[in-house]
């Protein structure tokens, strides 16, 4: 197929990171485009008007908007080495945990990384609380959530994950511990192992710095104990 696929992201966005990790994947040849969110290139604001960020996914000329919406259209335009599951009651749960991370894991992480000491506090047990969700629902029963392969929940749920992991360690909390969350732990660092999502992960260290920057830029000063 010679269709033309460019990809706008940033390097430190999970959203972004969950389109890269979904076109490998499958086996999509794409251009990637390095987006500065400070100086937003010309292209990114024409192709997301609306919202003004990444990742834009500008398939023949046409942009698509938000991660989880590029990457079912992805799975609909490009069968091979499907992401959802092709049975369409495990299909709808997928779906169900895909936006149970949307809803509900996102904004507890973003008031965690946003909000002031007091106000993380409360984000910490609100955190809790859901991956307590997550495990005792099962999510980490298996290797994968459905089949032998990563699929659509591995990636909507780990690249927010892997992002918690960090920001906690920046802040100094104890929150997604491997005693805790056993199940959940080994799904994520099962989905981390996988070849095609180690040479795509973010650096660590990088990240820990992109993180602590941002959040002493935004939280002057902010730190917790737990």
């Amino acid at each position: 197929m010679a269709d033309e696929l460019k990809l706008h992201g940033t390097w430190a966005s999970p959203f972004s990171c969950r389109v890269v990790w979904a076109l490998k994947l499958k086996g999509i040849p794409f251009e990637y485009v390095e987006e500065d969110l400070f100086n937003k290139s010309a292209s990114l604001l024409q192709y997301n008007p609306v919202h003004r960020k990444v990742p834009v996914l500008v398939h023949d000329g046409k942009p698509l908007c938000e991660s989880m919406i590029i990457i079912e259209y992805l799975d609909e335009i490009w069968p091979q080495n499907p992401l959802l599951p092709t049975n369409p009651y495990d299909r709808e749960l997928a779906r169900f945990w895909v936006k149970f991370v949307e809803d509900k894991l996102i904004p507890a992480m973003a008031k965690l990384f946003f909000y002031s000491v007091q106000e993380a506090e409360k984000a910490v047990k609100e955190l809790q609380e859901i991956l307590e969700t997550m495990e005792e629902h099962g999510l980490g029963e298996r290797k994968f959530y459905h089949a032998d392969k990563v699929g659509i929940v591995e990636i909507a749920c780990a690249s927010i994950v892997y992002w918690l992991q960090i920001i906690q360690d920046v802040i100094g909390v104890k929150l997604f511990e491997s005693h805790k969350f056993p199940g959940l732990h080994a799904w994520i660092e099962n989905f981390k192992q996988v070849p095609v999502i180690q040479e795509n992960l973010p650096d660590r260290d990088e990240m820990f710095a992109y993180i602590k920057a941002r959040r002493e830029k935004f939280v002057p000063s902010a730190s917790i104990n737990a």
